[in-house]
């Protein structure tokens, strides 16, 4: 890939979370515990050695069950947190749709919480004056605007949520399970707002747990687990079809994705298919042929009653 065209690159990134004592006891108690060498620290890796590079217009669908460091990797691709090893490299203005819902207070009107999350985004408020319209009709909350932000349900609450945080025009953008959002009408004009800005030439990265969403809209993959790169690549349906086969295969089961066996698989559907079709072309020139035959008895047939017909005048 041309280094021109790189908006995103990801190298050995390695994040480690410590938990401990620390978490449950007071500063005096941990000094303590620390000094007398009664403390317990244990690491935990949430991402090791992941690596891969996206260029402008790409669209990397993450994939892997929960806790496989999806989220986190986003978080530190975001810039919200630092990787413990390795080097994230940005180009471009970056938005993260992450945790949809968090950050409104409860108290506080649709309309002040639009304004409020709009302020968070770095929005200014004439910016907001000129949006403020078509984020409520986006979000379908025109009814809503005065009520509190607690009254409004969960799928609400990540429709407003989502229509702010959507008016931007960012050359990285970064999906956290929100093509899920609302009822079915608002995930299909969702991820019509999402394939707009991708047409826009932003590069994306959308974690999803439909398969489905992934196969349709990316053109690259990575697939996770416990925190473990398992693949990255632009087989799109490859990966995801081991990654089902993974999540059906009894607990215990490694999780693989192997080219060649992909391949052979490919060839060996590619075969059977073309087996079918000379079947079927078979059997129609089959049937084309007695059909043919048919019309030749029936018109036999009606010479010799044309015949026995003239004979008895």
């Amino acid at each position: 890939m041309s280094k021109l065209k790189v908006m995103l690159s990801c190298r050995d990134v390695s994040i480690r979370y410590m938990v401990g004592d620390f978490k449950s006891i007071g500063l005096k108690e941990w000094v303590t515990r620390r000094l007398t060498g009664n403390y317990k620290v244990v690491d935990f890796w949430a991402d090791r050695d992941v690596s891969f590079e996206l260029g402008q217009g790409d669209m990397l669908g993450i994939i892997g069950a929960n806790g496989a460091g999806k989220s986190t990797l986003l978080k530190a691709i975001a810039g919200i947190m630092e990787p413990t090893k390795g080097r994230i490299v940005r180009r471009g203005k970056i938005s993260a749709l992450l945790e949809l819902a968090s950050g409104f207070d409860g108290d506080m009107t649709v309309r002040e919480n639009a304004y409020l999350r709009g302020a968070m985004l770095g929005y200014t408020r004439a910016f907001m004056d000129e949006a403020y319209a078509s984020i409520v009709d986006f979000a379908e909350l025109e009814a809503f605007e005065d009520r509190p932000f607690k009254q409004l349900s969960s799928g609400m609450k990540s429709r407003l949520a989502f229509a702010i945080a959507s008016l931007v025009e960012p050359e990285i953008l970064i999906l956290d399970e929100v093509l899920s959002v609302g009822d079915g009408a608002f995930k299909a004009k969702s991820e019509a707002k999402m394939r707009e800005i991708i047409k826009g030439g932003a590069t994306t990265i959308l974690v999803s747990h439909a398969l489905g969403q992934v196969r349709q809209m990316c053109n690259k993959v990575l697939w996770l687990d416990n925190g473990e790169q398992i693949a990255f690549t632009d087989d799109v349906q490859g990966v995801c079809d081991c990654y089902e086969e993974f999540l059906r295969a009894p607990a215990g089961t490694e999780p693989k994705f192997d080219p060649d066996k992909i391949a052979a698989k490919r060839a060996a559907a590619k075969a059977e298919a073309e087996r079918q079709a000379a079947e079927r072309r078979r059997k129609a020139a089959e049937a084309a042929a007695e059909l043919e035959r048919l019309r030749a008895d029936s018109a036999k047939l009606a010479e010799v009653r044309r015949i026995l017909k003239g004979g008895a005048k």
